[in-house]
C-alpha cells in the first residue's frame, strides 16, 4: 500500500495520562503534513482549527465506566467542540455481567444523541469470545459506525483474531500494540479499515 493511501486510514493518536496541550499540537502538525487523522483527548478539541482534519476523540475513556447520561453528554459536548468521530469505551464489566441490554441501550442513546459516527471500543484483551460477539451485536443493534479493538491501556492490544472476529460485524479500527508497517498492513489485510496509532509516522515510514 503506498504511504499516502495508507496514511488516511490512520488515526494519528495521543491520550496517554501525563499528554500536554505541546504534545496535542505537535499530533496534530504531524497528522496534517503526512495526510493522517488525528485521535485526541476531548478536553483539547478546542485547539484545533484545522477543517481539512479528521478529529477524532475519546468518550468513556478508557475504562467506560461512567454512567449513561455522563458519556452522552461527553459526546455531546465533543460533538459541539468539533469532533469528526467518537471512540467510545463500552462498559466492560456490564458485558461481563451478561447486562446486554443494558450496554445497547446506553450506547444507544449516546449513538442517537450525536451527529457523527460512533467507534464502540469494546476492550477485546478483557474479554471471552462469547462476550465479544455479545459486545458486536450490541455495537450493531445501537447502530454504531464502527468497532474498535482496544483503547491500549489494558494488557494486549489488537489481534488478528480479534480483528477478523469484529469484522463480521462492521468496519473495524485495530488499535493497541501497532507500531510498524508490517503489523499494521497484517491488520489491513486480516479485515481492519482503520488503524489507530501513536506510531503514525513510524508505520508510513515503511510504505513506498
Amino acid at each position: 500500500m503506498n504511504r499516502t493511501d495508507l496514511a488516511g486510514r490512520i488515526d494519528h493518536t495521543v491520550l496517554g495520562p501525563t499528554t500536554t496541550p505541546t504534545a496535542v499540537d505537535c499530533t496534530v502538525q504531524e497528522a496534517l503534513e503526512y495526510g493522517m487523522n488525528v485521535c485526541i483527548p476531548p478536553c483539547y478539541l478546542e485547539r484545533l482549527e484545522a477543517d481539512e482534519l479528521t478529529v477524532v476523540t475519546v468518550i468513556g475513556f478508557p475504562h467506560g465506566q461512567e454512567t449513561p447520561r455522563a458519556k452522552r453528554e461527553a459526546a455531546i459536548d465533543a460533538w459541539k467542540a468539533g469532533a469528526d468521530e467518537l471512540d467510545v469505551v463500552v462498559n466492560v464489566g456490564r458485558l461481563i455481567a451478561g447486562e446486554y441490554e443494558t450496554v445497547t441501550d446506553e450506547l444507544t442513546e449516546l449513538i442517537e444523541a450525536v451527529g457523527i459516527p460512533v467507534k464502540v471500543i469494546i476492550e477485546t484483551a478483557l474479554l471471552s469470545d462469547n462476550h465479544k460477539h455479545a459486545a458486536c451485536q450490541a455495537a450493531v443493534d445501537a447502530d454504531a459506525a464502527m468497532l474498535k479493538t482496544s483503547t491500549g491501556f489494558a494488557d494486549g492490544g489488537a489481534t488478528l483474531a480479534d480483528v477478523e472476529l469484529l469484522s463480521e460485524y462492521l468496519p473495524v479500527k485495530a488499535s493497541g500494540g501497532i507500531g510498524d508497517y508490517e503489523t499494521a498492513i497484517a491488520m489491513l489485510e486480516a479485515g481492519a479499515e482503520r488503524i489507530g496509532a501513536s506510531s503514525g509516522i513510524k508505520i508510513l515510514a515503511g510504505a513506498d
